[in-house]
Order: C-alpha cells, then sequence, then structure tokens
C-alpha cells in the first residue's frame, strides 16, 4: 500500500494497492493511455502484452479503479535484437558487465492516471524490486528522438554506450535498485539494538516475551561468541531485521528424521562416510499354482509393521517382479496378470510431504495370491483386505552414516519488519561470512507457520517416515549466494559433465539419448525440432531441460482447460512447447522458475507442458520422459468433460481428427510467461483425510488443483490406497454400480499420487490430544488438520436364526424383520464384501480359479444396484446363470427400490429369469450351514468354516440353497474400525457422526463429511444428509471452507448458521 502524490503537487492523494495484471483489466488499461504513449511503446496490443508478461503490475485504489499498469519482459522490446541473443547485443553496445537475464527486466508498456502519473510510476518500480528479489535494473528502450514522460524519466536515466558501441534505432535507459529499494546493510549485533528490535518481536510473537522475559534479546546478544552470532538489517541508523545464527546443530537428529542424502548430511565428505543403501531382499518367487482342490502351501500371508523407510529410492525389485505377472507366463489363471493380479503398491512417498507412516508394497501378482490365501486361512482382517494380509515382511529402513566434521549452522532465531521483509535474504551473505567454514544454513519451522519469504529461497528437505522431529526442514547452500547462473544451449561438450549431474535419476537413458540426438540433428528421430539447455554455474553444469515442439497442442486444448491459464489465440501453434525432462542440482532450486523462465526466451516458446502417466503404464512408454524436478513450479491443469460425438452423420461439420482420435490419459502439468515470476503460497499443515471415497476424492482434488496454492502435507489414509491405480478392467469395473463422480480416465487425469501421500490402512484411533490417528493399531499419523470421508460399506448382516421347518414363519417375515445388526464373528472366507475396485479384483480372481472350475452355486443377497451389476459381471465371467441365485430382502417402510420405477423393474426380472438366474423375493437371512449356529460357528486350524448352504426365511415358509459363494448386498454401514475410533475419541456420534453447517465435528480440527455424517439435531433437517447430494459437490464444499486464515482461496465463515446449498440432488 502506498500514498502517491499528483504531478501537480496538490495535497490530495490516493491510496492504492499494488495486484498481478489480468487480462480483464485491458478495457480499463486502454482508458490511461495518453498521446507519448503509442510514441514512446509504439501500437501495442494489451492483452497480448499481458498475457506474454513475465511481470505484469496493475495499481487499484479503494474503489478497484485502475491507477496504474506496467508489463515487464525479460528481452528489450527492440525489433532488430533477438530476444534469444539480447545479452550478446547489450555487452556490445553498454560497458555494464553486472546486467544478466537473473538481474533484469525491461519495461515494455507503462499507463497510468495523468494526475497520479508520477506515483504510480514510483510504486511500480517499488512493487517490482520487491517482488523479485534477484531483480537489480529495469531497462527502458525509447526511440531516437523521443524522450520518457517525466513520470518514468525521473526514474529512469540514459545509459552510457561503450566506446564500440553502434548507433542503433533505439536508447536504453536504465532504473537501478538501490536507488528506490536499496539492499539492507546487515552488521553485527550490538546490545543497544535492544529498543529497535522489542517492538518488532513483540508484533508478531509475544511467546518469547512470555518465556524468556523482558530482555531476552539483550541478553542473547550479550552471548555471542564463535560459535554464536547476532546479526541485524540497518536502515539509516535504525535496526529492522533480527537474525540469530549457531553452530549448535544436532545432525544426527535430522539425519534421522530427514533425507539429507543430496547434502551429505549436512557434514562434510569422509572416505568411511556409507550412503549407499544396501540391495532390498529379493521378493519370494510367485507360489505354484496348486492342484484343484488341493489348499496351496508355504504362502501365509505377510504382516508386519508398514512403515517405509527411505521413500527417495524406487525399489529395484520393481522389475524383478513384472515378468512375472505378465498373462503369457501365468499358468494358473487367464487373470492373473489382468488388473486383479496386478494390484500395484508402489513407492508412497511423493517429494510433496511426509506421513508418519507409509506402507511400500511391491509385490504385485503376490499381493492378490496372499489376499485369496488370507482370506481363505481366515485373518481376522481377511475381508477388509488390509495392508497387514497384502505387504511383504518390512526390511529395516536404512539410514546413512556420516563421518566427517558438521558442516552447516542453523537461524535459531529471526524477525523483521513487514516493510523490509521481501529483502530478508540479504542477511545470507553476512551470515555466511560469520562460518566460513560452513556451506550449509539450515532452519527449521513449525507446520502451522506460514512460509516466510527468507526461506523462499531454501530448499525443503524430504522428510523420512516416521519422523520424529515436528518441523520442517529448510536448505540453503552457500553456492547459491552466487549470482553467474546462466542458461544456453547445449553442446557436445556438455555430454561428460551431464552424465555426471543425472548419475542418480531414474530413466537417465533417455535425457542423455535426446541429449545426443540434439546435438547430432536437432530433431528426434520423427523430425520434430527439439532443443536442449544446461544450466551452468562457475562454467560447471548444475541444469540440463530437454523440450520439444507441441505436436498435439489441438488434443490438448479440447481435453484439458489450458484456457484457465492463458488466452490460446494469443500463442501461435510453435509459441507451445513439451517438456520432456528437467533436472537441475538441489542446491539451485531456489532458480527453478528462472530456469524456465529462460527455457521459454531462448526457445521463442511462451507455454511448456508436461505429461504425468498413471502408475500401470507399461515402462516402454516412460522412456520419453523422465520425472522432472522442478515439478513443483508447475500448474496441474483440470480435464474437460468430452462431447460425445456420433460416428457417422457429421461430415465436415465435425472436429478435427487431432481432436477425437484416442490418446491414453494422462495428467497434464503446464507452465508459461505469466507464472514464472508469480510465487506460490506454500501451506506446511499436515492434512489427513481418511477414506478414498468420492468426498475425500473431490476434496483432495480442490487442493491439489488450487494453482496458487501448494500443499506439501497432505496425506490419504485407505485400506487400498488411491482409487484409479489399477489398469483398466471393464470387468472389474462392472462389479459395483459407478457413481459417475470419477471414471478410470478421471483417475489417470488427476495423478493423485504426484501431489498426496498415502498410507495403506484403515483408522483405528484419534488421539485428539496429540493429533495422531492410529492406523492397524500399530503406526500413527500425525495430523493438524483431520477430514473423516470414510462413508459407509456393505456390512455382514446379523442372520436371523429362525429358519425351522417346525416353526411357524407366517407374518415374522417383514422389512422389521431385516436386522440391521452388525454380525461381528468370524466371517467365512467364501462370503464376499465388494466394496471398491480392489475388492472386485480379488473377488474375481477367486471366482475364476475356484467357482467357475467346480461350478458351483452363487448366492446374491440384496436389493441395491450392485446386486445387479455383481449379477451381471459374474455372469460376464462365465458363471452359468442357472448357476446364479439373487436373493432380495423386503423393501424398507418409506424407502423404494434400486430402480424406483415398476415396470423398469418388470422387465429387469424378466431379462435376468429368461437368461436362466433364479430370483427370490422378501428373503430375510437366517443362516449359513444349517447343522451350526452362525454365532458359535467352530473354527479349525485354517480359520472359519466356509458356507456351504444358506437359509432364508420368507413370509410363508423358508428357502435353503446350496452355496460355493455368498455376495451380500444389504447393509451398508460405517465400518466398525472407524466407528470404534470416533466413538473412542469422544466425537458426537448419533447414528452417524454429527456435524455442524461448516463440516466441523464438536473437534474444530476435525471434520467430516459424506454418508458417514449426518446434520445436527438443533437444524431441524433429519431427512437431509449429505447421502442426497453430489458426492462431488460435497467434497468441493469441503474444502471452500476449509483452512481457515491460510489461503484467501480457502476461507471459512466461521459465524455460519444456515446449511451450505447444494444444487446436484441425486
Amino acid at each position: 500500500m502506498a500514498t502517491p502524490v499528483s504531478i501537480e503537487g496538490e495535497q490530495e492523494s490516493e491510496v492504492i494497492n499494488a495486484r498481478r495484471t489480468e487480462s480483464l483489466d485491458a478495457p480499463h488499461i486502454l482508458k490511461l493511455v495518453e498521446s507519448w504513449t503509442e510514441k514512446l511503446f509504439g501500437r501495442v496490443n494489451v492483452v497480448n502484452i499481458i498475457e506474454k508478461a513475465v511481470l505484469a503490475v496493475t495499481l487499484c485504489n479503494s474503489s478497484d479503479e485502475i491507477m496504474g499498469h506496467a508489463a515487464f519482459l525479460d528481452y528489450p522490446n527492440i525489433p532488430d535484437v533477438d530476444q534469444a541473443n539480447w545479452e550478446e547485443w547489450f555487452n556490445s553496445n553498454y560497458a555494464s558487465g553486472q546486467v544478466t537475464s537473473l538481474n533484469t527486466l525491461f519495461l515494455h508498456y507503462f499507463v497510468a492516471k495523468r494526475e497520479y502519473s508520477m506515483g504510480c510510476a514510483q510504486e511500480i518500480i517499488r512493487t517490482a524490486f520487491n517482488a523479485v528479489p534477484d531483480l537489480h535494473f529495469l531497462f527502458l528502450s525509447v526511440p531516437v528522438g523521443t524522450f520518457p514522460d517525466p513520470s518514468l524519466a525521473q526514474a529512469f536515466k540514459p545509459m552510457e554506450k561503450s566506446e564500440s558501441g553502434h548507433k542503433g534505432s533505439s536508447v536504453l535507459f536504465v532504473c537501478k535498485r538501490h536507488e528506490h529499494v536499496p539492499v539492507l546493510h546487515i552488521r553485527q549485533a550490538f546490545v543497544e539494538d535492544h529498543d529497535d528490535l522489542t517492538p518488532i518481536f513483540n508484533r508478531q510473537s509475544d511467546m518469547l516475551h512470555n518465556t524468556y522475559g523482558d530482555y531476552f534479546l539483550a541478553e542473547l546478544i550479550e552471548a555471542q561468541d564463535t560459535d554464536m552470532q547476532c546479526l541485524v538489517a540497518a536502515v539509516e541508523k535504525t535496526s529492522y531485521g533480527f537474525m540469530s545464527i549457531s553452530t549448535d546443530v544436532n545432525l544426527d537428529v535430522l539425519n534421522e528424521c530427514f533425507e539429507l542424502i543430496p547434502f551429505n548430511g549436512l557434514r562434510k565428505p569422509h572416505p568411511e562416510d556409507d550412503t549407499v543403501p544396501p540391495p532390498p531382499t529379493p521378493p519370494p518367487s510367485p507360489p505354484a499354482a496348486p492342484a484343484e482342490g488341493c489348499e496351496p502351501e508355504g504362502s501365509v500371508p505377510s504382516k508386519g509393521n508398514s512403515i517405509q523407510g527411505d521413500a527417495t529410492h524406487d525399489s529395484p525389485q520393481m522389475a524383478e517382479v513384472l515378468p512375472e505377472c505378465s498373462p503369457k507366463e501365468s499358468k494358473e489363471s487367464s487373470r492373473a496378470g489382468s488388473c486383479a493380479s496386478s494390484v500395484k503398491r508402489d513407492q508412497c512417498l511423493s517429494n510433496g510431504g511426509s506421513p508418519a507412516l507409509v506402507s511400500e508394497p511391491t509385490e504385485f501378482m503376490e499381493n492378490v495370491k496372499e489376499t485369496v490365501e488370507a482370506i481363505e486361512k481366515g485373518s481376522a482382517l481377511a475381508h477388509s483386505i488390509t495392508p497387514k494380509d497384502l505387504i511383504p515382511p518390512i526390511q529395516k529402513r536404512f539410514v546413512p552414516t556420516y563421518h566427517g566434521t558438521p558442516n552447516a549452522f542453523s537461524i535459531q532465531l529471526f524477525c523483521i519488519a513487514e516493510q523490509y521483509e521481501m529483502r530478508s535474504c540479504d542477511f545470507l551473505p553476512e551470515a555466511f561470512s560469520k562460518f566460513p567454514d560452513k556451506d550449509f544454513c539450515i532452519i527449521t519451522v513449525p507446520h502451522m507457520v506460514p512460509e516466510f519469504p527468507l526461506i523462499q529461497n531454501f530448499v525443503r528437505v524430504t522428510p523420512k517416515c516416521p519422523s520424529i522431529l515436528p518441523h520442517e526442514l529448510y536448505v540453503f547452500h552457500r553456492s547459491g549466494l552466487l549470482k553467474n547462473f546462466r542458461v544456453r544451449l547445449a553442446c557436445t561438450s556438455d555430454m561428460e559433465a551431464v552424465e555426471k549431474l543425472v548419475a542418480t535419476v531414474d530413466m537417465k537413458e533417455g535425457i542423455l539419448e535426446d541429449l545426443k540426438q540434439f546435438n547430432k540433428a536437432r530433431r528426434d528421430k520423427g523430425t520434430i525440432p527439439i532443443q536442449a539447455f544446461v544450466a551452468e554455474c562457475q562454467n560447471q553444469v548444475v541444469g540440463v531441460a530437454v523440450i520439444r515442439k507441441e505436436e498435439e497442442i489441438e488434443y490438448i486444448r479440447s481435453h484439458y482447460n489450458i484456457e484457465d491459464f492463458i488466452y490460446y489465440n494469443h500463442h501461435s501453434r510453435d509459441d507451445h512447447g513439451h517438456l520432456h525432462h528437467f533436472v537441475l542440482n538441489p542446491v539451485f532450486s531456489h532458480l527453478t522458475k528462472h530456469f524456465f523462465k529462460e527455457i521459454l526466451r531462448l526457445a521463442h516458446k511462451t507455454c511448456l507442458y508436461y505429461p504425468l502417466r498413471p502408475p500401470y503404464t507399461p515402462k516402454e512408454k516412460l522412456l520419453d520422459h523422465s520425472l522432472v524436478s522442478g515439478l513443483n513450479a508447475l500448474v496441474p491443469v483440470r480435464s474437460r468433460r468430452q462431447i460425445v460425438y456420433p460416428e457417422e452423420g457429421l461430415g465436415i461439420n465435425g472436429p478435427s481428427d487431432r481432436i477425437l482420435k484416442k490418446c491414453d490419459p494422462y495428467a497434464l502439468n503446464h507452465i508459461n510467461r505469466k507464472l514464472v515470476l508469480e510465487p506460490k503460497v506454500t501451506i506446511n499443515a499436515r492434512i489427513v483425510v481418511v477414506g478414498a471415497s468420492d468426498v475425500g476424492m473431490a476434496y483432495l482434488e480442490s487442493l491439489v488443483y488450487c494453482p496458487h496454492l501448494r500443499f506439501n502435507n497432505i496425506t490419504l489414509i485407505s485400506p487400498h490406497g488411491l482409487p484409479g491405480d489399477l489398469p483398466p478392467d471393464e470387468l472389474r469395473d462392472m462389479v459395483l454400480a459407478h457413481s459417475l463422480c470419477y471414471t478410470q480416465d478421471d483417475y489417470a487425469k488427476l495423478a493423485m499420487r504426484t501431489w498426496i501421500n498415502v498410507v495403506y490402512g484403515k483408522m483405528t484411533a484419534i488421539n485428539r490430544t496429540r493429533k495422531q490417528v492410529t492406523v492397524n493399531g500399530e503406526a500413527v499419523v500425525p495430523y493438524d488438520h483431520l477430514v473423516l470421508c470414510t462413508g459407509r460399506q456393505y456390512v455382514v448382516p446379523q442372520p436371523s436364526s429362525m429358519a425351522t421347518p417346525s416353526k411357524e414363519t407366517t407374518g415374522h417375515v417383514s422389512p422389521k424383520t431385516t436386522s440391521s445388526k452388525r454380525y461381528l464373528g468370524p466371517v467365512p472366507p467364501n462370503l464376499y464384501l465388494v466394496n471398491d475396485a480392489y475388492d472386485a479384483a480379488v473377488m474375481l480372481y477367486r471366482m475364476e480359479n475356484g467357482v467357475l472350475k467346480n461350478n458351483g452355486v452363487v448366492v446374491v443377497y440384496g436389493n441395491t444396484l450392485d446386486s445387479l451389476t455383481c449379477i451381471q459381471a459374474l455372469i460376464r465371467l462365465g458363471i452359468p446363470p442357472y448357476n446364479l441365485h439373487l436373493v432380495e430382502p423386503p423393501v424398507s417402510e418409506g424407502n423404494v427400490t434400486c430402480l424406483n420405477n415398476p415396470k423398469i423393474e418388470v422387465e429387469m426380472k424378466k431379462s435376468l429369469k429368461a437368461v436362466g438366474v433364479h430370483i427370490h423375493h422378501n428373503c430375510v437371512l437366517a443362516r449359513w450351514n444349517d447343522d451350526e449356529e452362525p454365532e458359535s460357528e467352530a473354527e479349525d486350524a485354517t480359520g472359519p468354516t466356509e458356507i456351504t448352504s444358506v437359509t432364508f426365511n420368507t413370509p410363508k415358509s423358508h428357502i435353503r440353497l446350496a452355496c460355493q459363494a455368498l455376495f451380500c448386498f444389504c447393509n451398508k454401514e460405517v465400518d466398525y474400525d472407524a466407528f470404534t475410533a470416533i466413538n473412542s475419541a469422544c466425537l458426537v456420534y448419533d447414528g452417524r457422526l454429527v456435524i455442524n453447517a461448516s463440516f466441523h465435528t464438536n473437534d474444530v480440527t476435525v471434520r467430516a463429511a459424506g454418508t458417514l455424517t449426518k446434520y445436527r439435531r438443533k437444524y431441524h433437517c433429519e431427512p437431509w444428509s449429505h447421502a442426497n447430494f453430489d458426492s462431488k459437490e460435497v467434497g468441493i464444499a469441503v474444502s471452500t471452507l476449509d483452512l481457515p486464515g491460510e489461503s484467501p482461496d480457502l476461507k471459512i465463515n466461521t459465524g455460519i448458521s444456515i446449511l451450505y446449498v447444494y444444487h446436484n440432488l441425486l
């Protein structure tokens, strides 16, 4: 905020705000054009220049009226100067040797209200220097014979040409940082600085004052020695900032809690350092196919603590398991190589953050086989199919050992006045000068502290799992102070340096191959232009990137919402590039966006696109892309819903083949010139979502796809991880009715695994005091915000135990007699509860290898839509319809059937009977296996007895059916473990988890949504709950009311007293 004074020197002033320019501002900007504007800048398309500017600033008054505007680009607006070669042109014409692409921008356009132009120009210049800390020079190109407007002339001074400079059509004017926003003077702190600094500390926090007393700062300054130093930022003899640094750092604890291998454990290199993890134990070979009717041997389900160790290394055993899972080599089942056996549980920890528990299942086919065996052997958690039954024994986490001397100092205390916080980085050169033998500066901050300007230059270190330190660790290397960072086209002599740089990068072969192809032909093997760039500092290669011309831009435009970020018509087809590889030394990761900016300038591009493939993509399709280290700088782009066009009839009026062609789905990430200098708001708060329901996925999608926010610690707890990770399988997807919220392609286009952490397991306890969720009764996941979206699942109904031939049952069977109680006894292994795609995959695998071979009878109990789709899938699998029995319980009073249309129901049942399916109406499950009571069913050494028959009560009699497999699709209830955790945590539960209108439970840090919940009784809306509305809309509503105070994009109205208004009824 500032107060510019009018040009005439009047006392009237205007309070203004500076913000980023939007394309919608163009009509208002045009109203500010003066006669000198076109003479100085030429005829300019305002929308186009806003679209191409790397920094566009608009000034508005309190009425949101636009007072001024300026657009800055990273090359001069001189027609005969190529944007990729302006540095050579500048050095040949001007004598200043300090000008580089890193510290320079060019003013391409400026307008302002006439009476406020002086003040607007000053404020825009201050804003530009504050927004870009590395910026030191602003240049203005003025045509010969023209002089800048006085509002610009006061800040821009003509440059002196060198003796060898050529006379051109323009004159260059310069504006230097030190005349407007000078670099802060940093010096040693003295006790006399106490009076200046204390008010600054007290304005930001009173914790230090309350803990250490009134004079803690003076005592800290007095205690300085060789291991602890204090610095202050002085402006005109007044102190406005303070930093305390110390070499007292517990590196062993940091090495235990964070992935510090890239930084050599923050120690000096030593020949005895042990940084290479031992080779993993090879997975056991798949068990041989058992003979028909025989029990498999030697395959006890794996159990153990599911805590992953080093999450930054990909497991090499992945490649060993894949060939064994191929359909060609499998002799056991035709579905052995399908999605049923390809349940992939790869690395669960993304670079974005860390939960306290992450599992690492790496065996594909064994997952399904071990799950089947667990069910057959009667595992206690068999029917929830939790990770305890799926993952192999966990290996001990590798912790590197370092023997070198400490090589880091820490920032213990830091504070700076708000008006100077953008110059916080000025402390770092002086801090490193105090400890010349240290190469790293570190700082730890609590999760709930917003990221401040100082640490935006630091590298966030990925925490290990589990981490006992409830802080985020940031690291800055001494080399980050170097400003001779330069990007150029790669050449043949760079090959050796690039090989060293990418030695530890996955898919490095593709990087080197593309680099060789660029040096050889400048085109790939398909004649598409290819460009390779290297970043170097001190004549050492520290980064490499490879891009191609984007040939599929029409497909991208039609399938992804790229126009949320660009005006497509202002970018030519050649302006779009495709990013294949991007590697940058972590020491220089704070210059990632500058690297992208230089790539766009040197390649004459305005946009870059990078695809992320789903986890089941074959490896040969991934060779063209490596996982880019600058992914956090890109923004994820939402996919667009597609129009289904008729195959015939449109003719020339139909879309082009480029739009209609079928491509494998992928998630798209994007960056353009407008985004390279736009920072994201980083949120380190630990957000834990329990349940991968449609509500939970919509909530996560809303957070991840907020372009101006970056969430580092989002964690999902789910028994089977993220939905959509299994390869596409039409038969598997047919087992359950589709909610239409997300399709398989939708999940592939989200790439959630990239942005969130996944914990495989079930929530078994909540500790509200410590803010921890217990998973599988063993490990804990800490949280700052907990969102419960577990929904409801099919459960085993309690048998009524009424079916006896001698007892009169007429009149006893009605909707009220359908038991709503949950069966908690041992579940037979051939009783199926299918609640998600993983359950469906396991079920199909068992059906094909058991029931289908034995020609057994299958009973489907339920009157839901899922029971009908399951019948359809079983018929498609090959089970004879005459072996299928559909048993429908009575419809509860006041409810309707799943189809809710008598005519459709009649036709549906006719169709089922026509193919041979047996249908039984108004039946209530009485028991299974008549010779034993279900409550006291005997268990042998291998678990509960399999079901051989089931008995149902009808209004007039009872029926008994032979049964080799029983499916239950009648009752959906809250998971028992989830209920126990919620109830034990003293969260109000009244048939459902009780929430208010803003999704809060009785704990302000715990929210809930979806069918798990109900509203408080004071709202008097008992018939209405989230179950009545679109799950995706509910999840989006949770995100819009989430995280108070952390982001302007996600606000909450704490005084809300009415219910959220939904638009889509089910």
